[in-house]
Order: C-alpha cells, then structure tokens, then sequence
C-alpha cells in the first residue's frame, strides 16, 4: 500500500501532481465513436456540443486489421476540433492485449494534452491500475503532458468485481468505473448474449393460489445486473469517484434503455455508454433530474435552512436525511444547467 502522505506525489519526476478530486461536471453521456471510420470523424464537430463525453474507442469493436488507424483517427479528431465544455477519453486496449503499448505510445505523446481520461477495459484487480498509473506518469513526464490523466476503470470480469473496492481506491487517478456486462456475463458464464438490461429468463414468479391452482401466477423480469451495479456504485462513492452503467446493447428498443437508464440513476449512476446517436437524448434525459425532482428537492433545503430538525411538506415528513438527499439532487441540476442552457431554464438556475 502507498504511503498516504506520497498518495498524490507524481509517480514520475517531473509528471504532474495528480487530481485530488474528480472534476465536478456532467457526465450523462460517454459517447463511443469508432476513429478509423472517417465517415463518422466528419460528423465529429456536430456531435461535440452535444454529448458530456465524447471517447474514440480503441479496443472491441475495432476489427484488429483497423487497430492502427482507429489510433491515427483519434489523433486527427483530437487535434483537428475544439471540444469547449465537452470531455475527450480514450478507451485503450486491454492490459493482456499486444496492441495497448501501441495506443499508449502513439496517443499519449501527441494527444495527451487534449485527453482527459483514459479508459481501461478489464481491470481485474488494484495492480492494473497501478501499472497504468506509473506508465501515464512516465509518459506525461517524458513528454511534457502538463495535467494528470485520469483513469476509468471498465467492470467486466468476475475477478474485478472481487476486487472493486480497491480498484476504485487504487489510485488518485481514478475517476470512475463503469459496468461492462458483455464480457462479464462471459466471464461468470451466464447464459446470455445480451449487452446489458434484464433478460426474459430472469424472473420471479407468485406463489400458487392455495384456493384456485388453474389461476394464472403472476411473473416479472428482473435485472441481472442490479448486486453487480449497487456493489460498484457503493465502491465509487466509498473512494470519491464516479459510477457508470455502461453500454445498452438493443439500440432499436428505446424504451428499455430508457428505463435502464433511469434505474441506474437512481441506483446512483452519474452517466451511461452510448453506442448510438439515437441514445444521446435519452441518456441526456434519464441521467438528469426532472423538473419535479429539482423543485422539490429546493422546497427541502429552503424549509430546512440548517439540515436539522423535521419538517412537513405536503404531507411528508423532512429531516435531516431527506435534506442531504435533496442536496445532491439540487447540485446534480446545477452542475448540469452550466453545462446545458435548456435545462437551466427548466430548473430555474
């Protein structure tokens, strides 16, 4: 274990320090684009204002013929646009791959500057993030990178679920971690080939009734995902870092993945994956507090100006735990109307 007092001493000389917080931003959206496309590096300028996070993919999904130009792709992207408000990660290729060095050396060098975080699928333990930690810092340091990149941790194997508390404790680096069901649900050999949500298999059923056993019982799907989800958000908020869902797989079922969506928000999810434009607006929406949520939440904090005591609103008993809950949800809506003009005017911020 390191030293507390060297926790964010450079681990490089001449590196920078690294961040002692996660930057306080939105990040509803991690929209994946694929760099070697140059169809889609044409539409980059229009999708920036309109995603909290735009993340050229490295690793799957990019045919391994294609590995290198992804990497020559997000380097143009990078240094041919202005990106303003909107955050650029990268999502490298795993630690077991032979194509990581290559994205490192060639991305971190040129773009490091521009990039904010790098994105690491398949941390299976705190020694992944401990290797990616001191090669950033070596990296920044030989190559005059003046910010500390931060790290986001993919959740995807059973081992790395083992060990997600301290993943997400590994390093100052860490700025969240996101689940990866795909390769997860390989990893625990689940009998699935769905990416993410609930499966019709997966299901509870009612008791018989005693008095009529023809009468049809009941059933509902439930979420394979939820113990996995609500370990790794209880994780992230225990280390001060962020929890993500990740991707949802059925981009022509828009109303699942907005329901995914919305579940993981209120499980305490800050943002999720989009894999398609179509689900720019939903993850938008759904990882945003409604206008109800945000006017009540401020009632809250304005009936109870110190956080103690109890109140009544509407029938409904307040106190000092009410009100913590509705200050989270009034600084979620503020950091989100900067960032976004229509929702400013929504929440009257």
């Amino acid at each position: 274990m390191r030293n507390p007092r060297a926790f964010f001493k450079p681990l490089a000389v001449g590196a920078p320090s690294p961040p002692s917080e996660v930057p306080a931003r939105p990040y509803r959206m991690i929209h994946f684009f694929p760099p070697q496309n140059e169809k889609v590096r044409t539409k980059i300028p229009q999708l920036i204002p309109q995603v909290d996070v735009l993340l050229g993919n490295l690793e799957d999904g990019i045919p391994a013929e294609d590995k290198a130009a992804a990497r020559e792709g997000l380097i143009e992207v990078a240094l041919n646009n202005e990106f303003g408000n909107t955050s650029l990660w990268t999502r490298i290729n795993s630690l077991d791959s032979p194509w990581v060095l290559d994205d490192l050396l060639n991305v971190i060098p040129r773009i490091g500057n521009k990039l904010d975080v790098v994105m690491v699928p398949k941390v299976e333990g705190p020694w992944d993030i401990h290797y990616i930690d001191r090669l950033l810092a070596q990296l920044e340091a030989r190559h005059g990178i003046k910010k500390s990149l931060q790290v986001h941790a993919i959740l995807e194997t059973a081992l790395g679920v083992s060990n997600v508390e301290e993943i997400a404790a590994a390093s100052p680096r860490m700025q969240g971690i996101s689940l990866g069901p795909a390769d997860l649900a390989a990893s625990r050999r689940m009998k699935t080939t769905r990416v993410g949500g609930g499966h019709p298999s997966y299901q509870v059923i009612a008791d018989p009734d005693l008095d009529n056993a023809d009468a049809p019982r009941p059933a509902a799907q439930q979420d394979p995902w939820h113990y996995t989800l609500a370990r790794m958000v209880d994780a992230c908020n225990s280390a001060g870092i962020l929890p993500f869902y990740g991707p949802f797989g059925a981009i022509e079922d828009p109303v699942a993945c907005q329901y995914q969506f919305r579940a993981a928000f209120l499980m305490g999810c800050v943002g999720a994956w989009t894999l398609h434009p179509s689900q720019i607006e939903i993850a938008r929406r759904e990882f945003s507090p409604t206008v109800e949520e945000v006017r009540t939440a401020k009632r809250i904090i304005e009936s109870m100006s110190d956080g103690t005591g109890t109140v009544m609103l509407d029938g409904r008993m307040q106190d000092d735990a009410t009100f913590k809950q509705a200050q989270v949800i009034v600084q979620t809506a503020r950091m989100i109307a900067a960032r976004d003009p229509e929702y400013a005017e929504l929440y009257g911020l």
